[in-house]
């Protein structure tokens, strides 16, 4: 009988499997009681709720958890006659009780919230700073993809220039304008040339550049590169389709101008290309003026080329 080869979908499910199923080993979720404890995997989930948040009702940590109503009711009076819960009448609902935990409760979660700490530092101590930094973007790559709580209060941060960030802001650009707007590899081309040319002649005390990460992956750039005393120049300014929309690109120009305006400059100067249309809308929001426009043939295209001016 011939071999069938699996579809593309069979062959994600089934690496998605084998993930669960070494992660579940890799942490020991398989074990009868978790951390040494008289506590199971479900037990330990809800004492963790209970000790994290306050108020919470039996149909809270139901819904929360996704537990069975009648397997959570016979959990929590376990709890309840080994004295690590009591329940008060809600403010609110007459039907339904706030649940806490009680002191010999708190006692019983701290050993597993410490053991569950050590796990984690374990295995996180064995690998290096990029590759720790690269598991937990892709973890938190994960919860989002699958309809976790996004974290609302930074969706992506700014760093500056590490070793090998110059190869990718290239690669990125290249593609993402060949994708975007058809441009040729002159265009590539022109963008390793800048990016060269600021590592190579970096001043600290001048310029700068600002990388935007989310997910542990790199989704935007900029540069600030000294033109004179007086005059900064913003350079290749970029962000990734996937993280459009979030404020990157301000929040990046934005830097740029607090950099200048820190650094004595009076005046802030950029290039770019009409069709650009939505870098020109930060550029304008941020009180950058139109001083010159021209038409030119570059990267196998017929381009308007605008230079912009911010006094600073």
């Amino acid at each position: 009988m011939d071999h069938v080869p699996a579809s593309p979908q069979e062959e994600q499910v089934a690496a998605f499997r084998a993930f669960s199923r070494f992660y579940t080993r890799r942490i020991g979720l398989l074990e009868e009681h978790l951390y040494d404890s008289p506590f199971s995997l479900t037990e330990v989930r809800v004492i963790y709720e209970l000790a994290q948040r306050a108020g919470l009702t039996a149909s809270d940590l139901g819904r929360d958890l996704g537990l069975d109503a009648g397997y959570l009711s016979r959990l929590l009076k376990r709890f309840e006659a080994k004295g690590l819960l009591t329940r008060t009448p809600s403010k609110t609902d007459a039907r339904q009780s706030v649940l806490s935990l009680t002191e010999a409760g708190r006692a019983a979660f701290a050993p597993l919230d410490r053991a569950s700490h050590d796990q984690i530092a374990a295995m996180l101590g064995r690998l290096s700073a990029a590759d720790r930094e690269d598991l937990v973007g892709a973890m938190r790559r994960v919860q989002r993809l699958l309809g976790g709580a996004p974290d609302a209060d930074e969706p992506f941060r700014l760093r500056g220039l590490r070793p090998g960030d110059i190869g990718w802001v290239v690669h990125r650009q290249g593609l993402l304008y060949a994708t975007e707007y058809g441009w040729d590899q002159t265009f590539e081309a022109l963008v390793a040339e800048i990016a060269a040319a600021f590592v190579k002649r970096f001043d600290p005390a001048w310029e700068n550049a600002w990388i935007a990460e989310r997910d542990g992956g790199i989704v935007g750039s900029v540069f600030l590169v000294r033109q004179s005393d007086e005059v900064a120049k913003l350079r290749l300014l970029y962000v990734e389709a996937s993280a459009r929309g979030l404020g990157i690109g301000r929040r990046l120009v934005e830097e740029c101008i607090r950099f200048a305006r820190e650094r004595g400059y009076r005046t802030l100067t950029l290039w770019t290309n009409d069709i650009l249309v939505s870098a020109r809308r930060i550029y304008e929001a941020a009180g950058f003026r139109l001083v010159e426009e021209e038409r030119h043939h570059s990267f196998g295209k017929d381009l308007v080329g605008q230079n912009w001016n911010l006094d600073l």
